[in-house]
């Protein structure tokens, strides 16, 4: 029990899901997953494998057991868990199908070595389920979880899925060594890098700039256009989308809400300064901060409200501070207890079930008065066989408020050290003992009543009846709907380019449902009104459709044309450049014909990102330049060049080791591209985003 608990306590949904998360070292694009097709009931398909609902929900299910237990995860843990599964699956029947393919493989004595061994894995060393109190490293508790993996199912889920996530990160970290070292710069490119970086080209130039006026003699064709596309249909592929506008009608509290709110909190703030029984008091008065004896200590209570945790830095037990406001909320702060206690506790216990709960009290006698070692009293007796913390029987280990045993948070943070208890707990009844505290702060338990004010049903009825209103007067249609937002004077959103995955619209989350309309509808039809979590109401309408696949010609014309413009538009003013300098001779004569002025850079190399902020093309040039005579023009992105190289300079700062280092960080970096190109090759389809 107590190894379960602090497993539950010490890793959680935080470190857990994170490392599965951060299993996948590469960089996946969901560009590059296909969800143009979903058969019946699939959540997937990779390298021809189906990946079933069912499938996929059971593997979210042991994530979630692995995490969370029994408790119930939030939205966002439940996305977290969605795609660690989904991740889960990639490795398995793809990365790693791949890498045994490769010829790596893992024998029984490397497993061996990484969780228990001699080579022990970075996800073991460093989570927080396998560290002491001072977060150190121990062997001892990864010994332990093992060990109580073979009894308890819960643990040895739980070790299950570490032992899973490290045999993970060994293929992958085998199989990034060996692309790396297959990626090896060959001696050639080591030379040829280290004459490039140290070869540095002085220059000066004039420039023309394009500018930014539209020149109208530069005409791209329809014709052109389309045979660009033809023979760069490559370039086009697009996931699935849909192009919307929106009109959102938040629902507000009205002045009347808020004045009501406020009624209430001070109608309530007598009872809540006088009641004896102040838990019972917030939950009949839905505070949005309800009272459990926790301890807070200076500035805990900062991130509830300022003011309230000045209150509490000051005040005296008993008192009740003003009501404090704070936007649409209210608060009230009452000190219930001070005192001086630790942040955590090393805490023993012996578990007593059954029968022998009726002995707990002799048994008590006998600890207390040291007539038995409390670890022989628990050898024979506790029913926990998991608390061995530091190899003793009947030690659970250090706890705090927020890492701890249900029902032990009331007492052991004010028990004395060194003198044992008895508490009862939903596992049984345990005789309890504090050995060690860290050191004592003041800290207080302070009961707070929050009342935010929230849309009376009047507000929300009016609210409704204006989104209603505007969905009745554009429902013919895409002028319809722009009519109505010029008439009732109304903001239409523009959301172009909306994926399916898409659950957020602007400052509207969970809006999912409007995705799910969108993608369900032809252009120009509206939606009636869609209510998102009782906050919103949206209109919506849809604009496009881009089917996934390759784009059309008439969804890239646009760009196209743009692109071969600029394109055509450098030629032309390379030549109209060519032609005004014909004949001279000097840069200052180039400079003054042009009505330009030289400018100079040093330094200049062919190295990557050493062209300070020059045109790539420029660069090129300026490096295969003859020196001291004037070249160009050369057409760049922003303009046209004319120079000349007035000092070529060969050196040696740039080394082998620096040439072998920048190649060993550009294979790293080529390596974030493995699981994306394995995904492509292996014509992945991802059709979570349909379900969730």
């Amino acid at each position: 029990m107590a190894v379960l608990e602090k497993i539950r306590v010490k890793f959680g949904i935080g470190a857990s899901i994170i490392i599965a998360l951060g299993l996948l070292l590469f960089i996946v694009d969901p560009s590059d997953i296909d969800t143009f097709f979903q058969p019946k009931n699939n959540v997937g398909e990779i390298d021809g494998k189906t990946i079933s609902y069912d499938e996929f929900m059971n593997e979210v299910d042991r994530l979630t057991a692995v995490n969370l237990g029994s408790a119930s995860p939030t939205e966002q843990q439940s996305i977290q868990l969605r795609d660690a599964a989904w991740q889960e699956f990639i490795l398995k029947d793809l990365f790693i199908k791949n890498a045994k393919k490769a010829g790596i493989n893992l024998g029984t004595d490397e497993k061996v070595a990484l969780t228990t061994g001699s080579m022990i894995s970075p996800i073991i060393a460093q989570s927080p389920a396998f560290q002491d109190e001072n977060g150190n490293f121990s062997v001892a508790n990864v010994l332990e979880i093992g060990q109580a993996s073979k009894i308890n199912a819960q643990v040895r889920l739980f070790w299950e899925n570490i032992q899973n996530l490290v045999y993970n990160q060994q293929y992958m970290s085998k199989y990034n060594a060996l692309f790396n070292n297959a990626s090896a710069a060959a001696p050639f490119k080591v030379a040829k890098s280290i004459e490039e970086n140290n070869v540095t080209n002085d220059v000066d130039f004039v420039m023309v700039p394009f500018g930014y006026s539209r020149d109208t003699t530069v005409v791209v064709s329809d014709d052109e256009i389309k045979a660009y596309y033809n023979s760069h249909k490559q370039l086009f592929k697009q996931q699935g989308s849909r192009d919307i506008e929106y009109v959102v009608f938040e629902v507000k509290p009205s002045n009347s809400d808020i004045k009501a709110t406020r009624d209430y909190v001070n109608a309530s703030y007598d009872e809540f300064a006088s009641t004896d029984n102040v838990k019972s008091f917030l939950s009949k008065v839905t505070s949005e901060v309800s009272y459990d004896g926790h301890w807070y200590k200076e500035g805990e209570l900062k991130s509830v409200n300022t003011k309230i945790d000045e209150f509490v830095k000051s005040a005296a037990v008993g008192k009740t501070s003003d009501v404090v406001t704070s936007g649409n909320t209210f608060y009230a702060a009452r000190i219930m207890d001070s005192k001086h206690i630790p942040d955590s506790v090393y805490v023993k216990h012996i578990l007593l079930k059954g029968a022998n709960a009726a002995k707990a009290d002799s048994l008590l006698a006998v600890v207390a008065s040291k007539k038995a070692k409390f670890e022989d009293v628990a050898q024979e007796y506790s029913a926990d066989e998991n608390s061995v913390a530091d190899g003793v029987i009947g030690n659970i280990g250090w706890l705090t408020q927020s890492r701890n045993i249900p029902g032990f948070e009331k007492t052991i943070f004010t028990a004395a050290k060194g003198k044992p208890y008895i508490v009862k707990t939903q596992y049984g009844t345990h005789i309890v003992e504090v050995v060690r505290t860290t050191k004592a702060v003041t800290k207080k338990q302070v009961a707070i009543l929050a009342k935010t004010a929230q849309p009376g049903r009047e507000t929300r009825s009016e609210s409704y009846a204006k989104a209603s209103n505007f969905a009745v007067a554009a429902a013919d249609g895409a002028a319809a709907y722009h009519k109505a937002v010029d008439t009732l004077g109304l903001y239409s959103h523009p959301y172009n380019k909306l994926t399916e995955g898409v659950s957020r619209l602007g400052s509207v989350d969970n809006a999912k449902e409007v995705t799910r309309w969108a993608f369900s509808k032809k252009v120009g039809k509206v939606s009636s009104v869609i209510t998102i979590d009782n906050k919103f109401h949206i209109v919506a309408l849809v604009n496009g459709i881009h089917e996934e696949g390759t784009a059309t010609l008439a969804e890239v014309a646009e760009s196209i044309r743009q692109q071969l413009y600029y394109q055509k538009l450098s030629e032309k003013k390379s030549a109209e450049v060519a032609e005004k300098i014909a004949g001279l001779s000097t840069l200052e004569e180039i400079a003054e014909a042009l009505n330009t002025s030289i400018s100079s850079r040093s330094g200049v190399t062919f190295a990557t990102g050493s062209g300070q902020g020059l045109d790539n093309a420029f660069i090129g040039a300026i490096c295969a330049a003859e020196v001291g005579k004037i070249s160009g023009p050369v057409a760049g992105n922003i303009g046209t060049y004319v120079f000349k190289v007035t000092a070529r300079d060969t050196g040696a700062f740039y080394t082998e080791d620096d040439a072998k280092n920048a190649a060993a960080q550009e294979s790293a970096y080529a390596s974030q591209g493995i699981i994306p190109v394995m995904i492509q090759q292996a014509d992945v389809k991802d059709y979570r985003e349909r379900y969730f």
